[in-house]
């Protein structure tokens, strides 16, 4: 049995955080969650994640910050921005950083899709 995609979550709304658990677990990923940027920083490595899930507005550093020190550190997995009401510069930002982002609030399928379609593209062979 192949083990479920592990999804790196982080968003510093509890609420947030156990809603996205539960319908991603159902969606048929593991999930790993933190509260803050420094949180994840902390970690010495990860754990193979096949995608991260990171809230632009933390308390502690925005996302996109937080996503360049991890690439920085050699993290290339891919990765999706979860915000609300982004500005043209958030959204320019997440582009160049190559990620994805999604609005909140977070209706239907569109971050599980959003997910899906980064995953498969980061597998496909160049």
């Amino acid at each position: 049995m192949t083990p479920a995609p592990l999804l790196v979550l982080v968003d510093d709304d509890p609420a947030v955080v156990a809603s996205l658990i539960f319908s991603l677990e159902l969606e048929g990923f593991a999930v790993e969650a933190f509260d803050s940027g420094e949180m994840l920083v902390a970690q010495a490595t990860l754990a193979n994640p096949a995608c991260l899930v990171i809230d632009y507005r933390l308390a502690d550093i925005d996302g996109l910050s937080l996503l360049r020190m991890l690439r920085e550190r050699g993290e290339t997995c891919p990765a999706v921005i979860i915000t609300t009401n982004p500005t043209r510069s958030v959204r320019q930002r997440t582009a160049d950083a190559g990620a994805m982002l999604i609005e909140k609030p977070l209706l239907g399928d569109g971050l599980t899709a959003a997910i899906r379609h980064s995953i498969e593209q980061s597998t496909r062979p160049s």
